[in-house]
């Protein structure tokens, strides 16, 4: 069996051709949170993953073989509700809908795909109930999970989480402190 210990974040300094070309892994949201695991790639090696604990595996981050190769991770499609606002209300109470639902889900510590349209958990009827009492669309879909990674760090050891982390550019909060905050 091949060992992965290794994980580069998003594939952060490697060519793009070169992880293009690489075999990929194909994993759900259950295997990827965790650190250790067993898998086959793409073109049928099987591989045991063995990463820091609390890592975190992100659609395509790239796993490190011991033997130098490189593997592509792709977020598997899995069952998850997709909530989206109902569209029978006006365009602008929709984003407070769905924003309304994140805070109910996330006060129920619910692990939540947040995109601009809609959300996504994984399924659980009590909670598809709630969100239809509350006016949104909830359908049951096969979709990448994604789910945000938490305000603390919490992305595991890959320093990396949900949301548009990653994307090239950085939105720091820095202004001088010569002022209260209080």
């Amino acid at each position: 069996m091949l060992q992965v210990s290794k994980l580069i974040p998003l594939g952060q300094g490697l060519a793009p051709v070169l992880v293009r070309r690489s075999a990929h892994l194909e994993l759900d949201w259950d295997i990827r949170q965790k650190s250790r695991f067993d898998a086959t790639t793409s073109d049928g090696r099987h591989v045991g993953v063995f990463l820091p604990r609390g890592t975190v595996v992100r659609g395509g981050d790239v796993l490190l073989t011991q033997d130098g190769s490189l593997l592509r991770v792709v977020a598997a499609p899995q069952a998850v509700l997709r909530i989206t606002a109902c569209p029978d209300h006006p365009a602008q109470d929709q984003a407070f809908d769905l924003m309304r639902a994140a805070y109910h889900l996330g006060n129920r510590h619910v692990p939540i795909e947040l995109q601009p349209d809609h959300l996504k958990i994984e399924p659980d009827h009590v909670l598809a109930d709630l969100l239809r009492a509350m006016h949104l669309t909830v359908v049951e879909v096969r979709e990448p999970f994604e789910p945000e990674g938490g305000a603390y760090g919490a992305h595991g050891a890959s320093g990396h989480g949900g949301g548009h982390a990653g994307h090239g550019h950085h939105h720091g909060h820095h202004h001088p402190h010569g002022h209260d905050h209080g």
